[in-house]
C-alpha cells in the first residue's frame, strides 16, 4: 500500500469487517471511540501498547497493521 495512512485504514477495515463501531472497539482496547476515530483518519497515531493489543485483537501481524507486509497472518500465541 502507498498510503501514508496504512495503519488507519487497516484499522478500519478490520473493524468493519468485524462488524465493530468504534466504541466498540476502543471499549475492548481501552481507548475511547473519539480516540478511535482519530486513529483511523490518520489524525492521531498509537503506543506500541495499543498496537499490540490492536495486532492481538484482530489476530494479524503488527507488520500487517504498519504497513511493512501485505501479509495478515497471525504468529502470536
Amino acid at each position: 500500500m502507498t498510503n501514508s495512512n496504512v495503519f488507519g485504514s487497516r484499522l478500519l477495515a478490520l473493524r468493519k469487517r468485524a462488524g465493530l463501531n468504534q466504541k466498540e472497539l476502543g471499549e475492548a482496547i481501552g481507548l475511547s471511540h473519539k480516540a478511535i476515530s482519530t486513529i483511523e483518519s490518520g489524525a492521531r497515531g498509537t503506543t506500541i501498547d495499543k498496537l499490540v493489543a490492536f495486532s492481538c485483537y484482530f489476530h494479524v501481524s503488527t507488520d500487517y497493521l504498519l504497513g511493512i507486509t501485505d501479509d495478515p497472518a497471525w504468529r502470536g500465541k
